[in-house]
Order: C-alpha cells, then sequence, then structure tokens
C-alpha cells in the first residue's frame, strides 16, 4: 500500500543492463465481515432514516436561529471492530459526497474505523440504493451486490462536534472559553474560502492572519468555544476536521521557571536516550551549558571542548545551548506540544570557537579555529559518525560566491584534504539585518549568504517560515511580514553571485522564523513568531526563543543526526544528498519567486530557496508508490596516459527499473530525481578560478539516456572515446523534461526533476556518470592526477497513488529481501 514506509535500496555500485521480470503482486483483501444479508440491510435502512430525519431537526432549530442555508449533512460511517471499513467505496466525488475524514479507536480486535462523509441533500438516497441493491440484487459470482461496502458498515448515524477531532485530541476541546482551533475545510479552491470567510463574520468568529493551502484541504485557525464549533458544523458545507492550534514559542516563554521545569520534566518522562550512539552532532559555537535538563542526557562533560583552554567550556552569550535544544531535539516546541514517546538516536559534542568578549577572533583565524574546534571533537571520539554544525558567520557579504579563507577551509575539511575522513558540515547562510526587513523580499535579494556560507562542499542552509500566528497582546496592530511558507525575512541568498559560476546556495532552507510590521511602518520580532529552544541559565529559565538561519541550520543537523542514524552506512556525501533530494519548494515559494515555469525561472528560484524545504519522511522511506535507489562508489576522474593528462573513468549504471509498470501506465505523468553529491578539494589562492586555476579539484555530471535510446547510442553520445571516428550517434537525451537542466551543474551537488510520461521513463533506465575538468588534472605539479573521488547517486521514481507497486518487483530483482515496512526510530 502507498501508505507503507520502506527502507531505500543501496545499489552494490555502478552495473550493466540488467534482466528483468516483473512479479506482479497484488495486496491483500481486506478484512470485511460476514452478514445476514436481510437483517443487515434491514437495519442499515433504518439507521440511514433515523439519520436523515435527526439532521432535518437540527437543520430546521439552526436555521430559526442562525439564517444560514446549508445543502448538505455530515454523516458518520462507523466500521465493525476487528474489521476494515471500505473507505474507498464510500466517497463518491461526482455526486458531490465527500470523505471530510477518517479515525479510528481502539486497539487490537477492539479497534474500530470511523468515516465522516459530505453528502448533499439532493444526494440523500445515494447510499440508500445501495443498501437496497445489496437486499435485492446479486452479482455475476453470486454475491449480494455492494457486499464490500454493505458489509463493512456497522452503523451510520449524524456526525457531532467529537466526529471533526483526532481521538487523541478531544480531551483538549475547547469549553465554555474560547480558543485558537484549527479549522481544516475540504477543498483549497478560493471559492469555498471565501464562502468560509463569509459564514465567520456571519457567526462573528474571530480568526487570525493567515490561510494554509493543501491539496484538497485549506486551513484557517478561529477563536471558538465548544457551542461555536457546534454551529459551525450545522451552518457549514466545508468542515473536514478540527484540531487544536498548536501552542507558539510565548506560551512557554512567559510561563514562570517553575511551570518551565514541570514541562520540562513531562518531556523527559517521555524521552529515551542512547547512551552508545555513535552518531554525534558537533556544534562549533559560544559552548554549551550542559547542566540544563534536557541537555545533561545528550552532552557529556568529556564532550565538551574549546579551543583555548582559557576560554573554558561554557557558554558566555546562550546561542551555543540554543543550537544544542534543536539539535538534539529538532523542533522542540512540537514535542513540547506532543504526547507521545520521543526516542532520541543521536548525541552532541559542543567545540567552543567563540570567546568572550572582550577577546574575539579575527577573521583571518576563523578557518584555523574552526579547524581546531573540529579537530579537539575528532580526538574524543575519533570513531563518531560526526556531523558539524556552524552557525557563526561574517558579517560582511563581499565575497560574492568566491571562496574565502574560511569557506575553503570548511571545503578541505569535509573532503578530508589532511586525511581520508569526509565530514558533513552544517553552515547557515547568515541573516539579513533588520534594517531590511521592511523592504521584504526585495532586499532578502540583495543580501548574500555570509561566508563561510559559500563553501562547495557544506550543506548551507536558508530560513523559511510557517510562523504567522502573532499573540502579544501588545502587537495586536501587527501581522506577520512573510506568508505562510514564504522566504523566511532573515534568509540570505545568492542572487547577485554571477550565473553558474558559484554553487546554488543556500541549498535548502528550515524554519527560522518570522517578523512583524506593525502601525507606522514600525518593525519588531515578537517571540510568538520565532522557535523554543533551550535557555543558557536554567536557573533563570528554561526555554528562549530561536530564531533565524541559526535555528534553521541546528534542525538541519539534527535531520542529518536522524538519516545517519537510520543508515549507518551512508557516507557524508551521501547524507547531504538525501536532506536535498528530500526537498521541495513550498506553494508560496513558486508564487513569490518563480516568475515562470521555465529552465530560467527554476535557477532564479534556486538561488533564493534553494531547492526547498527537505521532508524527514521522503529522505528517510519509499513508498510502494515510490523508488529510491542508492549507489556510493569510488573513481578515478583523471589519469596519464602517453605523457598527456586526461580523463579516465565514466560510470555507467543499467538501473533496475520496473519498465513494465512504467510502460503499462502509458501517459501517466511521473516524476524522477536524481541527485549527485561529491566533495571537492578546494584550490589554493585567489587567483581567478578559471581554466587551469580552478577552485575545484574536480567534477561530476550526470546525463540519463533518452526514450528509445540504446545503451551503445547512449554511451556514444556522452563519451567521445566510444565513438567511431568521432561520430555522434544522432540521438538526444530527455533535455525537455528536466525542470532545471544546465543551471544544476555548479558547485559539488547537482540535483534534477524529470517529469513527463511513464512510458518514456520506461526506456530512461540508464545513468552514466562521468568527469569534467579540475585542477587535479590541469595542475600536474600538484601531484594529484591520479586521486580518486567518492561520490553518492540517488534516483527516485515518484508516481501517482493509483495503487501500482514499484518498489517491491525492484526489490526482488536486485537481491533484497521482500520489504517489510518499517518505522522511524527516532523523535
Amino acid at each position: 500500500m502507498a501508505g507503507e514506509r520502506y527502507r531505500h535500496i543501496f545499489l552494490p555500485g555502478p552495473t550493466r543492463t540488467q534482466g528483468f521480470t516483473n512479479p506482479r503482486r497484488g495486496g491483500a483483501n481486506p478484512r470485511i465481515p460476514d452478514r445476514d444479508r436481510a437483517l443487515h440491510s434491514d437495519y442499515l435502512q433504518q439507521r440511514l432514516a433515523e439519520t436523515w430525519v435527526q439532521e432535518e431537526q437540527v437543520r430546521q432549530q439552526r436555521q430559526a436561529v442562525v439564517h444560514v442555508e446549508r445543502h448538505g449533512a455530515y454523516i458518520e460511517f462507523v466500521g465493525e471492530p476487528g474489521f476494515e471499513l471500505a473507505i474507498q467505496s464510500l466517497e463518491h466525488m461526482r455526486s458531490g459526497i465527500r470523505l471530510q475524514n477518517v479515525r479510528t479507536e481502539g486497539q487490537g480486535e477492539s479497534k474500530r474505523t470511523l468515516a465522516t462523509l459530505y453528502v448533499p441533500h439532493d444526494k440523500r438516497r445515494y447510499f440508500l440504493k445501495k443498501i437496497q441493491d445489496y437486499a435485492k440484487q446479486t452479482t455475476t459470482t453470486n454475491k449480494p451486490k455492494n457486499a464490500k461496502l454493505v458489509n463493512s458498515i456497522s452503523d451510520i448515524r449524524l456526525a457531532v462536534l467529537e466526529s471533526f477531532w483526532r481521538p487523541e485530541e478531544r480531551s483538549l476541546m475547547p469549553g465554555d472559553n474560547p480558543e485558537w482551533v484549527e479549522v481544516w475545510l475540504s477543498s483549497n479552491q478560493d471559492e469555498l474560502v471565501g464562502r468560509f470567510e463569509e459564514l465567520l463574520q456571519t457567526l462573528g468568529l474571530e480568526s487570525a492572519e493567515g490561510v494554509l493551502r493543501f491539496p484538497e484541504r485549506t486551513v484557517r485557525l478561529i477563536q471558538a468555544n465548544r457551542s461555536q464549533l457546534t454551529v459551525l458544523i450545522e451552518t457549514s458545507d466545508d468542515i473536514a476536521e478540527f484540531r487544536l492550534a498548536r501552542q507558539v514559542a510565548t506560551f512557554y516563554i512567559e510561563q514562570k521557571n517553575s511551570d518551565q521545569m514541570k514541562v520540562v520534566q513531562e518531556l523527559l518522562n517521555r524521552c529515551s536516550y542512547s547512551d552508545d550512539a555513535d552518531v554525534v552532532v558537533c556544534i562549533l559555537d559560544s559552548g554549551v551549558n550542559n547542566g540544563h535538563l534536557l541537555i545533561r542526557p545528550v552532552l557529556a562533560d568529556s564532550d565538551l571542548h574549546t579551543v583555548r583552554a582559557e576560554w573554558g567550556t561554557s557558554d558566555h552569550n546562550g546561542h551555543g545551548t540554543l543550537m544544542a535544544g534543536t539539535a538534539a531535539y529538532g523542533d522542540l516546541l512540537a514535542l513540547l506540544n506532543g504526547g507521545g514517546p520521543v526516542r532520541i538516536v543521536h548525541r552532541l559534542e559542543s567545540a567552543k570557537i567563540l570567546p568572550a568578549p572582550p577577546e574575539q577572533n579575527p577573521k583571518r583565524l576563523w578557518g584555523h579555529v574552526t579547524a581546531q574546534g573540529i579537530s579537539r571533537a575528532e580526538i574524543q571520539g575519533p570513531q563518531r559518525k560526526r556531523i558539524v554544525c556552524i552557525a557563526t558567520t561574517a558579517t560582511d557579504d563581499r565575497d560574492r560566491g568566491r571562496p574565502s579563507s574560511w569557506s575553503g577551509a570548511v571545503d578541505a575539511l569535509a573532503a578530508g584534504d589532511e586525511g581520508d575522513t569526509h565530514r558533513l558540515i552544517v553552515v547557515s547562510a547568515g541573516n539579513a539585518e533588520s534594517h531590511n526587513w521592511r523592504n521584504y523580499p526585495a532586499d532578502n535579494l540583495t543580501n548574500e549568504v555570509h561566508d563561510p556560507g559559500q563553501a562547495w562542499n557544506a550543506l548551507t542552509i536558508g530560513a523559511f517560515t510557517q510562523k504567522t500566528r502573532i499573540t502579544e497582546p501588545t502587537l495586536s496592530g501587527f501581522v506577520p511580514i512573510a506568508p505562510s511558507g514564504g522566504l523566511s525575512p532573515y534568509s540570505t541568498t545568492s542572487c547577485t553571485w554571477p550565473r553558474r559560476k558559484w554553487p546554488i546556495k543556500p541549498e535548502v532552507v528550515f524554519e527560522g522564523g518570522n517578523v512583524a510590521r506593525g502601525p507606522n511602518d514600525s518593525i519588531f520580532d515578537p517571540d510568538s513568531l520565532q522557535l523554543l529552544s533551550t535557555y543558557h541559565d536554567p536557573q533563570k529559565a528554561q526555554f528562549a526563543p530561536f530564531r533565524a538561519t541559526s535555528s534553521a541550520s541546528a534542525q538541519a543537523a539534527w535531520m542529518a543526526a536522524q538519516i545517519q542514524a537510520h543508515y549507518p552506512e551512508a557516507w557524508p556525501e551521501t547524507v547531504r544528498a538525501l536532506i536535498v533530494h528530500s526537498a521541495d519548494w513550498t506553494d508560496t515559494m513558486r508564487r513569490q519567486f518563480l516568475q515562470d515555469d521555465k529552465k530560467l525561472g527554476h535557477e532564479r528560484l534556486l538561488h533564493i530557496c534553494g531547492y526547498g524545504v527537505p521532508g524527514l519522511d521522503r529522505a528517510l522511506y519509499c513508498r510502494s508508490n515510490s523508488l529510491t535507489l542508492i549507489s556510493q562508489a569510488t573513481l578515478q576522474p583523471f589519469d596519464k596516459r602517453d605523457g598527456r593528462y586526461v580523463t579516465r573513468d565514466m560510470h555507467l549504471y543499467g538501473l533496475p527499473w520496473p519498465t513494465d509498470i512504467l510502460s503499462g501506465l502509458g501517459e501517466t505523468q511521473v516524476t524522477m530525481r536524481v541527485t549527485l553529491s561529491y566533495f571537492v578539494e578546494p584550490g589554493p589562492g585567489e587567483i581567478g578560478w578559471v581554466n587551469r586555476y580552478t577552485y575545484a579539484s574536480h567534477a561530476l555530471r550526470f546525463d540519463v539516456n533518452g526514450p528509445g535510446e540504446s545503451e551503445s547510442d547512449f554511451v556514444r553520445r556522452v563519451n567521445d572515446q566510444a565513438r567511431d571516428d568521432g561520430e555522434h550517434p544522432g540521438t538526444e537525451g530527455p533535455q525537455q523534461n528536466w525542470v532545471i537542466g544546465k543551471a544544476r551543474d555548479v558547485g559539488s551537488i547537482h540535483s534534477d526533476i524529470w517529469r513527463g510520461r511513464a512510458a518514456d521513463l520506461a526506456g530512461s533506465n540508464r545513468i552514466a556518470v562521468y568527469p569534467a575538468v579540475g585542477w587535479w588534472r590541469e595542475r600536474t605539479n600538484q601531484n594529484r592526477w591520479s586521486k580518486t573521488c567518492r561520490y553518492a547517486l540517488i534516483v527516485s521514481i515518484q508516481t501517482p497513488e493509483l495503487g501500482v507497486d514499484i518498489y517491491t518487483p525492484v526489490a526482488i530483482q536486485i537481491g533484497v529481501p521482500i520489504p517489510v515496512p518499517v518505522s522511524f526510530r527516532g523523535t
């Protein structure tokens, strides 16, 4: 099923085309109870009639008070405990019958499924006819007609307020006092949103700024008590579900420290920790106070380091402890608002690289200090799988993408220049200053990523925001500057850098908070628009607001740790690739910055928002209707032949492809994503970085064969050495299908999305990875021409959820055991 999750498939390395057999496997039949046909049909017809009578009574009573005409009713269908409810057979969109929500209650054999449907008044006989046909008609297989649907239904009743709440949240439902509630509407169409806004005005209900749109859903935030929510479901045709609004950071920050301590203890009671975890996030910052109750379980005294002994290891300004809280727990606010168990799968290290005032580090030493900080941690734990996180950046933005001593040092550290230790280094993109916020987002486009964020091998993190709810009473006239899902006002970009010369930065964005605009164009950054993390002095407070690209980079490091713990065999290049590979742009980003759907439009979007917002679930798992293949390989790009320094190796992948299934999908639109990640050795000195002085030691590229292009033609197209007398085979690759195209070939990570017909993708199952020029070959005096390089290649296919299974046939084809759904073991 498409909802199940499976591990990504690691390939053994480059391969040639392999034979393919398609072992089609269908899903298991749902568990439906047997029924006495006559008794069951009579009972359901009676219950359906009673439901419509009750609905008519409620409608008349409501209209006597509120003059709003509703055109349908919410009906709840209940499944038999221990059996399944035929959900897909309930909805009938052509008739306007919409599935609003599905819930489960109970455990084990007492577990049952409940579905709330919206049924138009003029379609009230739809289910009655289904039940009557069940009672009287028989199929060609001598079964009652509609047996799967009708037998699965245990009861039918009018939906009530509880029908719109998750069972685990019903205890949080508002009482007599109004509370902020998320209203999930059943469509994202403008007409529906406008209709609901009018209803709110008619009922006199207060709503907050901002609208969230999802496929087939729109979310609004309103303030209402229980009776007002009941009125809503009795007057609106568009309610899908309710959820209590998430508490924002100010809810905890404004508490007394004694109350904050209780919240901390409650979270600790839900947490379990891996004391022997070999995955760590190393925070290079102002130090960390591991006396905080939430930090103590993940950061031992022996893992507190400092570049200079006289600096100490304690956190002198609070920033390092803020980083630690987020790097350890991710979205701490979400955990505090949740109620389930939390599994922490990694640990922390701290290396203090910033001394307390008045002492400071000259810029020219920052690269060295960074290396020293990492070295201190590695001496203590040499065998650990380490994600290095740096949120400290220079205050100027004069580099315009050019490498600096600091960014060069970061690249060298990532590539293992002075050893064979490759490192994943996460750095923040740096922040736009407050005087730029009034001109959002225009000023963000001219505020450049700060040093060392231009490092090729680093994963550079920008910020977006979904924070739009302002709760401070003193800021009642203020509105958020950035829309939900848009670029954060704090984030810097690489829009002004020379195109197609320097890397795409930032590569991805995480939540960084928002700022507010008030009367007389005043600007303020309220706590309610920020994240929440750990305060460095727990004697005063447990929590503090956290914002900007610092908080975003700490979240990225947390995500990298989850991936590394889930896939211990993954290289740093692979973890970086999975984060980028899982990213996508929000609809808001597209509206803000995508001027057109052409390649140049996407190139501009890349230099503002990177590849978008990563998704942890996508980074960790496949679904049955999606497939992710990963290869980790080593290649020698250059060699010496006949006294000349030349390119040497190209890798060709004949991917195990679900060819028959893709061909069978025909015109169906599908996507393929390819990401290639490697680390370059930086070239020394600022000497132009062109021709033989290119900054990168080497470059790698990938190409895919076009539909109908044979392997021999494909190889001859991409490899001149394979041609007879230099003759081009006359074939072409799928260039028109790529979203980004040539603009992807910058930096040391390349990702692109192929969109097109499934039938065309069926024949595009060969990928070549080959070298491009670099100073390893051109600067022969450095004696690097025979070095090898590592890379990670990730290829994913995504099909619509049509009940197809493209994962299992490929797993069987390459000898992976029959897949078993897995669960995430992190927070």
